[in-house]
């Protein structure tokens, strides 16, 4: 098989290793932007050629591609690849504009083309629990989501200067809404359709940064249910919980923790859901990849599609329509 990974970021030196791993005889081919940035050692090692053209990328006839640049660049290349039948893993957000997003699905629906979006934590076994129990009743109806994550920009990759990073860079996609979307992903696919937003952003941790770096997000579901979602990139103690409260019981979840709990009306007392074995931070990244390449094999269809980043793109515009603008803002179904 021929891979292209686009972008050699932490990010995309992560999926080529596990791509690496997968398929030790596969030809990969990296795609750089700028010749003018070292390439480290691990993904010189790895790859099997590096390009700084897109044009050199379709020369090789690749069969799916990893894109992991900052999120600007992702349907232009994207849709170039899928109207040549790639199969396409795209890092999450899928974009940081609508423009462009429709065309890239529509292409690659009518080539056939695999459209997985990088969001890692459905495959979570934490967040699969959490996700389990709420599909069997076991806590009743969801009547209420909350979902918080938040981490110091500058320890995120203490070997890059932050203030350079994609997450710093309004250019780059960056800020809290797009790079911590995840939360706005899973809490979709937990309680499901989201019709109604409304945010506060602010730039409060005086970071050197042009975005922002902590958002509110209150939300309201197609069911009735409410949410809301805390995302920053100031707190110094790093933490990722999650609590979903149910008319029968309340669901807890502590990523760093590696705890899930439930909380039973019937019996007032609390249950531990963990898993026994520990998860390491790559293990999710792995089983991720292994996914997408049963995609690419037929085997399986994306758990993430093209429609739901879309989703979460829509989320986080309207949240910063919000936060501008001070009013709620519907989003229909």
């Amino acid at each position: 098989m021929k891979a292209v990974v686009i972008g050699l970021g932490s990010i995309g030196r992560r999926h080529l290793r596990n791509l690496r791993q997968f398929d030790a005889d596969a030809r990969i081919t990296v795609l750089r932007h700028d010749r003018n940035l070292p390439t480290p050692e691990d993904a010189a090692k790895l790859a099997d050629r590096i390009v700084y053209r897109l044009d050199d990328v379709l020369d090789e006839r690749p069969d799916y591609a990893v894109i992991a640049s900052p999120a600007p660049f992702h349907t232009e290349a994207a849709t170039v690849l899928a109207e040549r039948g790639v199969h396409l893993f795209i890092e999450k957000p899928i974009a940081d504009r609508l423009e462009g997003v429709d065309s890239l699905i529509n292409v690659c629906r009518r080539n056939e083309c695999v459209l997985l979006i990088g969001y890692v934590l459905r495959y979570h076994p934490l967040l699969q629990i959490v996700r389990e129990s709420i599909c069997r009743g076991d806590i009743g109806r969801v009547l209420s989501l909350r979902a918080e994550v938040g981490q110091y920009l500058p320890e995120w990759r203490p070997a890059l200067d932050y203030r350079q990073s994609v997450s710093a860079r309004k250019d780059l996609g960056g800020g809290a809404l797009l790079e911590l979307s995840h939360e706005i992903d899973y809490v979709r696919w937990l309680g499901g359709e989201i019709v109604n937003v409304y945010a506060y952003t602010a730039h409060a941790g005086g970071l050197e940064i042009d975005v922002e770096d902590l958002a509110e997000i209150t939300l309201r579901y197609e069911n009735g249910a409410v949410g809301s979602i805390h995302l920053d990139m100031v707190q110094a103690c790093p933490t990722r919980t999650c609590r979903v409260i149910g008319t029968d019981g309340t669901l807890d979840c502590d990523f760093f923790k590696t705890k899930v709990c439930i909380y039973s009306r019937q019996t007032k007392q609390w249950a531990d859901l963990s898993l026994k074995e520990t998860i390491a931070k790559n293990d999710i990244y792995i089983i991720q990849m292994q996914h997408f390449l049963d995609c690419v094999a037929g085997r399986t269809k994306p758990i993430v599609t093209g429609e739901d980043g879309k989703r979460v793109l829509q989320i986080v515009l309207a949240a910063k329509d919000s936060a501008e603008s001070g009013r709620s803002v519907d989003l229909g179904t």
